[in-house]
């Protein structure tokens, strides 16, 4: 892809899963990567293993400290950051909204959310120092040459659609794309593009925990089955968009958000081919509800 070989790109989320699938793919395409995990070892391993100069480093997305700690490290390795995939989220409580506490709804927000906010905030400062500008030189507006950069952001199928659980997470990847909107109108003049990826069903560690739950691990599989392509997402998938969304390949493209589901948002559930009548909405709704 155009205009990745030889860019410094930062990566959240990126020693497992489809953060630890783009920074392969960063790399693969020529760029050095920072890689940013709460697992500091699975950081610098994936890092370690990379096709090109690279570096890991541990720390929470929902950290300004450890958000800054990434830059830092970033600018006294490679001396600037033009690419960010902010992808590290968890996945939250499976409880039924009347049980679903505060402190459960803050953690999920904490994270997917503020987090985020973080992220692309640390994103737009670096950009501003690369370019040499300060934020009240007035005059320099509009003029599409601050410097520029990509933020891609992983969103999810929860941002656009929704479902009886999960409440904290589709309410947090609802708001990413809050983030995302409005963050690409500002960074448009100053020639910063931010999109997002909004994956489907990818088995992944975020959801090995809930392996037990309905609608969690144990049942990804057949549940990617029913959309058009029939099958579950790999993070190789999910990291080729993100890629392609960073590349001067994208370079028209901003405030976008890629479905990477399988086609699971094209359909339409009341026609035969969405699955209309073939499921039993009593066993379901037991199953969501514990109705007996």
């Amino acid at each position: 892809m155009r205009g990745l070989d030889g860019k410094v790109a930062l990566v959240t989320g990126g020693g497992h899963g489809i953060g630890r699938a783009s920074a392969i793919r960063l790399a693969e395409e020529g760029a050095h990567v920072v890689v940013a995990d709460l697992d500091t070892d699975a950081a610098r391993q994936v890092a370690g293993s990379l096709a090109t100069e690279s570096a890991g480093v541990g720390g929470s997305i929902a950290s300004e400290a450890d958000t800054d700690a990434w830059l830092e490290l970033a600018v006294s390795r490679f001396g600037r950051v033009d690419l960010y995939h902010l992808n590290a989220g968890i996945s939250g409580s499976f409880a039924r909204l009347p049980d679903l506490t505060v402190e459960d709804f803050d953690a999920v927000m904490s994270v997917n959310l503020r987090g985020t906010f973080i992220g692309l905030r640390a994103a737009f400062r670096q950009f501003e120092r690369q370019a040499g500008r300060g934020s009240d030189r007035g005059s320099d507006r509009g003029s599409g040459q601050a410097g520029g950069g990509a933020v891609c952001v992983t969103a999810s199928i929860a941002s656009r659609r929704g479902s009886a659980d999960l409440l904290p997470y589709q309410t947090s990847k609802h708001g990413v794309l809050g983030l995302v909107h409005g963050a690409a109108v500002y960074g448009g003049p100053l020639g910063i593009r931010v999109n997002a990826v909004a994956p489907g069903i990818v088995p992944t560690e975020l959801f090995a925990a809930s392996a037990g739950a309905p609608g969690g691990m144990n049942d990804m599989q057949a549940r990617a089955a029913t959309t058009p392509l029939r099958r579950a997402g790999t993070p190789d998938d999910i990291a080729g968009v993100a890629a392609f969304l960073l590349s001067d390949d994208a370079a028209y493209i901003t405030g976008e958000v890629v479905s990477a589901d399988g086609g699971a948002t094209c359909v339409s559930t009341v026609r035969p081919s969405g699955g209309a009548g073939a499921w039993d909405t009593a066993a379901a709704d037991s199953k969501t509800y514990g109705w007996q």
